[in-house]
């Protein structure tokens, strides 16, 4: 069974499943980036009119509209696709291992401070809502990360962003001074 629960950002619902969904963590899905994809639900549900982000997560699905469709049309297709999928499938959707992301600072004491924070810490609220937190840089205190999902565009993502992410990060790791949102 599929419950739909809504998220901070209008355009973004979250779909969650009992059964898993991503055996291999979470991973994001852009309309303009259609064409690289491979896996043939997350193509359909692409091509759904409205439709521009998918995040795929362990138990729950994100999806990203534009404004031109309504969550009334959009959602009970959605509910569907992903209904249909999991009736025909024993397997999550997305269940191969994926390329793990290379940072030459891995090895550094500090960012390896900051991802555990972002992990335990913050990543498990994101979630709540519909998105993702992923790591990408640390240079002269800035950390840099990419908001996706829901959080990708959402109207109070900065403001989670600063008074959130990075007042966590602050707290926990000293070396931060501030963090921003990279695209």
């Amino acid at each position: 069974m599929i419950q739909i629960e809504n998220t901070p950002n209008p355009n973004s619902l979250k779909f969650m499943s009992e059964k898993t969904l991503s055996a291999i963590g979470t991973e994001e899905f852009k309309k303009e980036k259609e064409k690289e994809i491979k896996i043939p639900f997350i193509k359909e549900l692409l091509n759904f009119k409205g439709v521009e982000l998918i995040l795929l997560s362990e138990k729950f699905l994100s999806v990203k509209k534009t404004s031109e469709v309504s969550w009334n049309e959009l959602k009970p297709m959605v509910i569907s696709h992903l209904n249909d999928y999991l009736e025909k499938n024993d397997e999550p959707i997305l269940k191969e291992s994926k390329k793990t992301e290379k940072n030459s600072n891995i090895d550094d004491e500090t960012v390896n401070k900051i991802i555990e924070v972002l992990d335990t810490k913050i990543r498990p609220a994101v979630a709540r809502d519909g998105g993702d937190i992923r790591f990408k840089s640390f240079e002269n205190g800035v950390v840099k990360v990419q908001l996706q999902g829901s959080c990708s565009g959402c109207p109070s993502s900065l403001m989670t962003l600063k008074q959130g992410v990075q007042n966590l990060l602050k707290h926990y790791v000293k070396e931060v001074s501030s963090v921003e949102a990279e695209q």
